[in-house]
């Protein structure tokens, strides 16, 4: 039961990133919605201070707007943390093999660079490397945590069979 609902999550979180790369940036941005949901920009103030250097440019609230560069932390967040959990459900579904780690980080590799090539075939998006890189890093960092797991959560013995002597 626990591999068919990691399989069903593996396929939920694929089709999630099909659907979203197959979008143009105006059918995904959030904008309108942080604008609504966030008149008074909060955090503004700290979140001026950061210079996220990307793509061989400064991203910043000044470069880009308070809406625009918290859409933009919020979309390399969703990165990290989708591709992170796409290694974890790789790691769970493969067999416990000493390269199960690198076989689901190859596999979520894969499965980034097949998506930003996915996003360069969809109009008014790039593909970058960059955002290959994001993924990889969320999916070690979540494969690092999925590998501690299995080393710490004490083995379940599985209870021996008692063997019947025939008695003749």
């Amino acid at each position: 039961m626990k591999k068919l609902v990691i399989v069903v999550l593996l396929i939920g979180i694929i089709g999630g990133l099909f659907v979203s790369s197959s979008q143009t940036y105006e059918e995904q941005t959030i904008v309108p919605k942080l604008q609504e949901l966030l008149p008074s920009q909060p955090l503004e103030k700290p979140l001026a201070e950061l210079q996220i250097p990307y793509w061989g440019k400064i991203i910043s609230v000044e470069e880009r707007g308070y809406y625009y560069f918290l859409e933009f932390l919020l979309r390399k967040s969703a990165h990290f943390f989708s591709f992170g959990l796409l290694a974890a459900v790789f790691f769970w579904l493969l067999p416990k093999r000493r390269y199960r780690f690198f076989l689901a980080a190859l596999l979520t590799f894969i499965a980034a660079s097949a998506d930003e090539f996915h996003q360069s075939l969809t109009g008014g998006r790039t593909a970058t490397w960059q955002d290959v890189v994001l993924d990889m890093s969320g999916a070690l960092v979540f494969l690092l945590v999925a590998q501690l797991i299995s080393w710490i959560r004490p083995q379940q013995k599985k209870p021996k069979r008692k063997s019947r002597k025939r008695r003749n």
